[in-house]
This record gives C-alpha cells, structure tokens and sequence, in this order.
C-alpha cells in the first residue's frame, strides 16, 4: 500500500543505483531519464553523506539523454545511442551502465537492445532496467550487484582460499562507508587475508570480474543482500556468512574476526594474536578516558546497520543505558525485523531498549518526544537535530542523512573505529 512520508531518507532506486556504481572506480552511469534526474539523485544520496561526491563522475557531469516530449512521444532510443557514444568519447571509463528513469521505464525504451550494440562493438556497456519509481535507494544496492552477477562477474575463476568479498556496506547510505570499509579492511588483512571492498583503494570493473574466485562473502548488514547471496552461491558456489550490524567496539569486532575465522578454518594463533594485539589497543585508550565521559540514557535514530551497531557497543563496552533505538529504514521482512531486534534486545544490559521501526519524520519525532524515560543523549541524522535540541539535550550526528559535517575517510567501524566514535562522543558533551 502506498504511504506518503516526512523526510524521506535518500531518493529513488535509480539514486540508489547511481551512488553505488559511482563508487566504483572509473564506472561511469549513463542516464537515461529527464532533465535534472542526474543532479537530483546525487542530491538525495552523496549530497547528504558529509558533503563528499564520486571524483569520477557524478552530478551534472553524468552523461544523460535529457529526453523531453519529443522522446516521450516518439521513443528515446536514437538520443540514447549518440549518449552512449558521446560518454565513451569523452569519459575513459572501464565501464558504462546505462541506467533508466522513471520516464524510460514507462513507454518501455529497450535499453539492452541499444546496450547489445555497443558490446559487439567490443565496448563494456551494460543495462540496468529498472525506472526510479521501483523502489527506494536501499534497492538500489542489491540491483547493482545482481547485474554485476548476471551480466560482469565471471565464472571459473580459479579459487583464492585466502581471498574474501565484504558486501552490506553502503556507499553513501553510511557516510563513514568509505573509512569503514578501509578498517574492516586492515582488520581482515591482520588475519592473512586479501579483501575485496570494491570501493576502496582504486578497485574497479577487473576486481569485479574476478570476485568470484573468493573463499567467502562477508555481509556485514542485518537485512540487505540476502537475494544476491544467494544468486552468488548457486552461480559462483561462494558461500555467505552474515554480519546482522556493523561491527564497532572491541566486544562486537572480536566476535566478528572469530566468525570469519570460523567459516574460513583460520589459524587459531593467529586469529587470538591478532584479538589480542587490538584489543590491548583500544583498551589502553579508552583506560586514558576513565571518569572523563559521563553515565548516559542514550536513544539511537539510524540506518538498521548503524543503530544495531552503535548501540550494541554503547550498551556493551560503554555501559550506558539504552533507552530508544529507532530503524529509520523502510525494512519489509518479519525475518529482517526479527533479527534486528534480536541484536539490539541481546545486550549485556539488564534491560533492553524500546525498539520502533518508522522512515516517516513526524514518527521519529513522536516517539524521541513521548519517549517516557528520560534521555540524554541522542544519536541521530541532520533531521534529528532539531527534535535533540527541543529536549534540550546532548546531540551526536552519526547517521544519515548527514549534511553539517563533511566525512572523508573517518571510520565508526571496528576496534579503531570505537575510538573516533568515542571522540566525536565527547567532543559534544
């Protein structure tokens, strides 16, 4: 059933979409859309991720057919070609995706008809059909990847036992996704294994293309990408393990490397080595901190990944009080929401705190202000800001949409991660 919302968080499927393959190294989307379609998805997804945008393309400089009335009437598939043509002419890209609007989609322009064409003629163009009125930018993450699986990622690639594929981590719907990543990274790397991130460190269209030569796929999110696991396993035979919310903290990482270690058979050596070596780390500066933060009721508005991870490490190596923890998602499967709550309602905390699942501002709003216990501290997106401010009470940004601070490679993820989290914790106390 349709429903309108306050506030809604990100843009169409078609933001989703573009944000995610701009993200990839020398990937450039070709719209095929309206005016204005270009400018207004970037707007929706990076414009509101701490202020930084793809350095390949995006905005304005994303190659569109523009169609008007003309293409609506008579088809917009010639105005398309010379695009495509024009994009590769002018943009060294190592692929192009063709993506449609919500104009495209409804008089049913054949994208991959036009997309065929270019590929005989030995350029990587690839169709994406799906119009901005399919879904929201959430969608448009798995979208991406299941046409990486059924159109790019290929298949016999010899085995790397060592080699694993993280995926959950949204580019732009987490504004610290890229310093995320890099410490999920590093942590991975201390256990002897080479990791692909796909938006990080230059990897591109070849990292890709050979992904499914991996031992294993890391889904670090407690709802996305169950469709794409499974396409992976069945058609590459990579099995999945599922980290149901960002890791962050030394209790939760700690859990995290002895999962993968388990689905990998690890060296348990080297797996307790590494434990031990970064949580001595991030002991040591939190033993520095002693009696400087204060006891806090806490409530958390975020993305599912980042409230079940924020507020798990809060609760856990924190021991502050959880009081409200919000899903500012759209989140549709019962399994989905029972997971979340499992993570948020398993803490070492006495009690759990109330868990209320809405997108919609006005409910996010109500529920901080009817909220019966008292709170002190709230950590939420730039729409939060102002309802943290009516209570008169500590605000942190940490979620988004996140247009008051600009984020370039800091990291909330991971043991690291905890410490500049801690940081921004008590640079607004």
């Amino acid at each position: 059933m349709s429903q309108i919302l306050e506030n809604p968080r990100g843009g169409c499927v078609l933001a989703g979409i573009s944000s995610v393959l701009e993200a990839i190294n020398k990937v450039c989307p070709v719209f095929h859309s309206g005016p204005g379609c270009c400018m207004q998805t970037t707007a929706a997804e990076q414009g509101q991720s701490g202020h930084k945008s793809s350095c390949f393309v995006s905005g304005v400089s994303v190659p569109s057919s523009n169609m008007l009335e003309r293409e609506v009437v008579f088809g917009g598939v010639g105005k398309l070609k010379t695009t495509i043509q024009g994009a590769i002419d002018i943009i060294d890209a190592d692929a192009y995706f063709v993506l449609t609007g919500c104009t495209a989609g409804i008089i049913g322009d054949d994208i991959a008809s036009v997309a065929e064409e270019f590929q005989k003629k030995g350029h990587n163009v690839y169709p994406i059909e799906t119009p901005g009125f399919a879904g929201d930018s959430n969608l448009g993450y798995e979208i991406v990847w299941n046409t990486m699986i059924d159109q790019v990622i290929e298949e016999n690639v010899p085995r790397d036992n060592k080699l694993v594929n993280v995926f959950g981590i949204v580019p732009y719907h987490d504004p610290f996704w890229s310093g995320n990543l890099e410490e999920i990274k590093r942590i991975l790397n201390r256990l002897g294994l080479k990791v692909n991130t796909f938006f990080t460190d230059h990897q591109g269209m070849e990292d890709i293309r050979k992904c499914s030569g991996a031992a294993l796929n890391i889904i670090i999110n407690p709802w996305l990408f169950k469709g794409p696991a499974k396409k992976f396993e069945e058609k590459f035979g990579v099995p999945s393990i599922r980290i149901p919310g960002l890791p962050i903290g030394a209790t939760d990482t700690t859990k995290f490397i002895r999962q993968v270690a388990e689905a990998l058979k690890l060296d348990n050596d080297i797996v307790e080595t590494v434990i031990t070596q970064e949580e001595d780390y991030v002991y040591n500066y939190l033993a520095q901190s002693i009696g400087v933060i204060s006891w806090k009721r806490f409530a958390v508005v975020a993305d599912a990944n980042s409230a079940v991870g924020l507020t798990r490490y809060l609760a856990n190596d924190f021991s502050f009080t959880p009081v409200l923890v919000i899903i500012s998602e759209p989140i549709f499967r019962e399994e989905d929401k029972q997971r979340i709550i499992a993570e948020i309602s398993a803490l070492e905390y006495a009690k759990p705190p109330k868990i209320v699942f809405t997108a919609d501002q006005y409910e996010i709003n109500q529920a901080i202000l009817t909220e019966e216990e008292d709170i002190s501290l709230l950590i939420g997106s730039s729409n939060e800001r102002e309802v943290g401010l009516q209570k008169d009470i500590q605000f942190l940004l940490a979620s988004f949409p996140m247009s008051e601070r600009l984020v370039l490679n800091r990291a909330y993820a991971g043991y690291r991660g905890s410490l500049t989290f801690t940081e921004d914790l008590y640079d607004n106390l």
